[in-house]
């Protein structure tokens, strides 16, 4: 009897998926719950278990195949044959006993390697695969020690410089030795090597998460009338603050207190005064929505994803810190469910992490408005009718023109700047 391994639902409006990695080969057994085919949806991951025990029989499809839901990936034996071709081989050929004393002494080796192994993300992983990297000479720079795609990507780097270095090195003294005495045909040649040798490109299918990423915002750009505006904030109150009660606060919720908290908490505040930017347009109709799942966006190694925080003003700052630095590590981790990435009525998004100054961000349709934080630079600014030095911050509000005019937008970030220069208002406020 043959059990059939089906791609699973992926979640609301996820409707096709990638086939990113088969853990097992056909022939291997498998067992109930074991892991057999990893998918890489545009939004997250998913692992497919085995729903019966038995031998892989046969993999339908192919590692960067794209599949549907319920469309067949591969089919169990449960009877625990193996697949007709890879018996006739294991009969017919009598080298496969020496092939397996090998392959044990291989798996031996590998599992020896794998106890000094360094964790990796999913990304790292298959990066390091593709490359036939040893993952015991990686360093990781991520959550908890683990490597990312950028260590396995500097690791390659540097091989490639030996490598060069090594080839660089016979060379020069071979082309010193042949060098012609006319210094014009000399750089004549070799300019001519440097056009033909010096070039070198790199071609990769985009990722299905990539190639998402690239509809969607083609999609806000052409199907929004989208307009940015910019102010700035003075950061010393809530710099100073969290100086004082950070310490504090720590040890009473384990989580440090952030930027963020403050600025999710001013954004609620800002959307219940401005609720068109809290809305949505169906057709021809505006929906204001009344509650406030607020996403924030997170760069990961495969691009952007969007977790979203669920009634945001029922909070606390604490339960923000929390939830944020979970959205982070599960990013880190390629451990994202789509219940954590589904729906959304505004976001934020924090390029200040990554050094940005200021920029545009751009809208995520269905939603009407998008806040842009940045880097916090000490500026000399005019304050009481002397120059002072202090922290700010310029913040960008992005939103759809067609629903949103340019008057809310302005007093939206106003209203922000108001809080965060006087955070005892939020108290005030509740």
């Amino acid at each position: 009897m043959t059990t059939k391994i089906l791609v699973p639902e992926l979640g609301e409006s996820v409707l096709e998926a990638t086939v990113s990695r088969w853990l097992k080969k056909e022939g291997d057994p498998v067992q109930v719950g074991e892991v057999l085919v990893e998918l890489e949806t545009d939004k997250v991951n998913l692992e497919v278990e085995a729903k019966s025990s038995g031998v892989l029989a046969k993999m339908e499809i192919p590692e960067g195949g794209d599949v549907k839901v319920g469309e067949v990936l591969g089919t169990i034996d449960e009877n625990g044959k193996q697949p007709e071709a890879v018996a006739q081989k294991e009969v017919t050929k009598p080298e496969k006993v020496e092939e397996k004393k090998q392959e044990s002494v291989r798996k031996n080796g590998r599992e020896s390697e794998q106890q000094n192994a360094p964790q990796l993300t999913p990304v790292a992983a298959r990066l390091a695969r593709e490359n036939n990297v040893d993952v015991s000479q990686l360093s990781g720079t991520g959550t908890q020690g683990r490597v990312t795609k950028t260590d396995v990507e500097q690791f390659l780097q540097g091989e490639e410089k030996t490598k060069e270095s090594e080839k660089q090195a016979p060379a020069e003294s071979e082309a010193e030795s042949e060098r012609p005495e006319n210094g014009v045909q000399a750089q004549v040649e070799e300019s001519s090597s440097i056009t033909t040798s010096q070039r070198p490109e790199e071609r990769s299918r985009m990722s299905r998460r990539r190639r998402t990423i690239a509809q969607r915002l083609l999609e806000a750009h052409q199907g929004t009338a989208m307009l940015t505006t910019f102010n700035e904030i003075d950061m010393s109150a809530v710099m100073d603050l969290r100086k004082r009660r950070n310490e504090e606060f720590q040890k009473r919720y384990g989580v440090k207190l952030g930027f963020m908290s403050f600025f999710v908490k001013a954004a609620v505040s800002a959307l219940k005064i401005f609720p068109r930017l809290n809305a949505e347009i169906q057709g021809d109709e505006i929906v204001l929505k009344k509650y406030y799942d607020i996403g924030m966006a997170i760069g990961s190694e495969e691009g952007l994803v969007v977790p979203v925080l669920r009634a945001a003003d029922h909070l606390s700052f604490a339960e923000i810190e929390k939830r944020i630095k979970d959205f982070v590590e599960k990013t880190e981790q390629g451990k994202l469910a789509i219940e954590d990435l589904r729906g959304g009525t505004f976001t934020i998004t924090n390029g200040g992490v990554f050094g940005s100054l200021l920029s545009t961000p751009i809208l995520n349709p269905p939603e009407v408005g998008i806040l842009g934080l940045h880097k916090i630079e000490e500026r000399p600014i005019a304050l009481n009718g002397q120059v002072v030095i202090r922290p700010m911050m310029y913040v960008a509000l992005s939103y759809d023109h067609r629903i949103v005019d340019g008057r809310e937008a302005v007093q939206f970030l106003v209203h922000i700047k108001q809080l965060l220069e006087d955070p005892a208002w939020m108290l005030v406020e509740g």
